[in-house]
């Protein structure tokens, strides 16, 4: 189990530092950025907040706190959407927070990281993975996903804002 607790420590150091970087990237925006698209073609900074946020609620708060899927994906990418700086500031905390709460329950039971969590429940929707899945395969996915549309978000706010401030605490 070594090396399981390595990876869920290195993974709750990635999520951490990802969780921070994103933050201090949205409190410098307007209620504006975020709501503003780069181009007619992409993604406000609130669509790819609302859509890290249903792939979270999806993916991990299914399994941790055994609520319902409810997600509405489509709705994660309608143009206009709206969203003030301070909605977009919990989503963010909360998805961040959901999944190091996940991460935190995995190192404390390493050996659910070979389980198959979503095994016994409706079919996933909007997913790479599928109902097979391990726990370890999830966090990669979610993994991936999430630093993918930080890395979006971290951008955009730089095309609205020029240079950003970062605080290296």
């Amino acid at each position: 189990m070594e090396i399981a607790i390595e990876l869920i420590e290195s993974m709750l150091g990635k999520f951490t530092s990802e969780k921070k970087w994103t933050l201090q990237a949205i409190e410098q925006l307007s209620e504006d950025d975020i709501i503003s698209s780069p181009s007619p073609e992409s993604n406000s900074i609130a669509n790819l907040v609302a859509h890290i946020r249903g792939a979270v609620h999806s993916r991990i708060e299914t399994i941790l706190l055994d609520i319902p899927d409810t997600r509405d994906r489509n709705k994660e990418f309608e143009k206009g959407l709206k969203m003030s700086k301070e909605q977009a500031v919990t989503k963010t905390r909360d998805s961040f927070d959901i999944i190091i709460q996940y991460l935190e329950h995995l190192k404390s039971t390493p050996e659910l990281l070979m389980s198959q969590p979503f095994l016994n429940l409706p079919p996933l929707t909007y997913s790479q993975v599928n109902n097979e899945t391990t726990a370890l395969n999830l966090m990669m996915a979610i993994f991936r996903e999430v630093h993918f549309h930080t890395g979006q978000i971290i951008y955009a706010a730089k095309i609205r804002k020029g240079q950003l401030v970062w605080n290296y605490d």
